[in-house]
């Protein structure tokens, strides 16, 4: 979080330097003003723009038994205030939590993680999603979202002014130094901003799935929920990279480059940690 100010502080000083010449602190204070704007308005419209991304549409306890009687069981065992239930109609196995805090939370599954995963197994995907609730991941996911999407927008105006004469000097000439400055926000920042979100979003996975372990203590559930998600895994007919760090299990296939970004670790990797520390659960 602390490495996103800072990068979110470089850009505002350079759109500062682009736009006065001299570093005056105006542009510069303007930029972190406006970054905390939209994060602010962003941390409290996320979670209903991410289950509408998603496609995702509440359900009561009539409409799915099963699934709301394991997440109700769940918020009772943890303590936590009932969340919305949510189904998305789609063949991928997946699930994902979201809101800004266990008040306004919610959590939604996929059609196809209901036909492949019995009870426990279900049971283990959803402690996983309410762990995410219960250590506020959901709050951190949120505000990792408005950093990175600021990050993008303020690189993308640095870009555009660099290749359409946003700042002319010297007679209308433009200035080569911030053609390549230009050109390096456009193209370090969002990767860094992506790198950035990604180690986030991974460590937060691991915790969850320890503490979904610690509340049903039957991790084996877990881990053999997520081998059957690694094994029947396929990307999400509604694919949002934005959003790809919310769900249970990456909704999008990687290349090569793209592991590099990748939100989730390994399931191999998390399956063996649950293995590894079932005697401590």
């Amino acid at each position: 979080m602390v490495f996103f100010l800072i990068l979110v502080g470089a850009l505002g000083y350079a759109a500062d330097l682009f736009m006065s010449g001299n570093g005056t602190g105006v542009v510069f204070f303007g930029v972190l003003i406006g970054a905390l704007i939209y994060v602010a308005i962003q941390y409290y419209s996320s979670g209903s723009q991410a289950l509408a991304m998603a496609g995702a549409i509440p359900i009561t306890k009539a409409d799915n038994p099963r699934l709301y009687r394991i997440v109700e069981n769940l918020a009772i065992t943890t303590g936590l205030p009932m969340p919305k239930v949510y189904l998305v109609n789609d063949p991928a196995p997946n699930a994902f939590a979201t809101g800004r805090d266990p008040e306004h939370a919610a959590v939604a599954a996929t059609t196809g993680l209901l036909e492949i995963m019995n009870d426990s197994e279900l049971e283990g995907v959803m402690a996983h999603e309410m762990a995410h609730v219960k250590n506020f991941d959901i709050r951190v996911t949120t505000i990792v979202f408005g950093l990175v999407v600021v990050v993008g927008l303020v690189a993308d105006v640095l870009a555009r002014m660099a290749f359409f004469g946003g700042m002319r000097r010297n007679g209308g000439g433009s200035n080569p130094l911030i053609l390549v400055v230009g050109l390096a926000a456009m193209i370090l920042a969002p990767l860094l901003a992506a790198l950035i979100q990604a180690a986030i979003s991974r460590q937060r996975e691991y915790l969850a799935d320890a503490t979904g372990a610690l509340t049903t203590r039957h991790p084996e559930a877990l881990a053999s929920a997520l081998t059957k998600l690694g094994e029947y895994g396929r990307p999400l007919q509604k694919q949002q990279a934005s959003m790809a760090h919310l769900w249970m299990a990456d909704p999008i296939q990687p290349g090569v480059i793209d592991r590099m970004f990748q939100t989730h670790p390994p399931i191999g990797e998390r399956v063996k940690r649950l293995v590894e520390n079932k005697a401590r659960f």
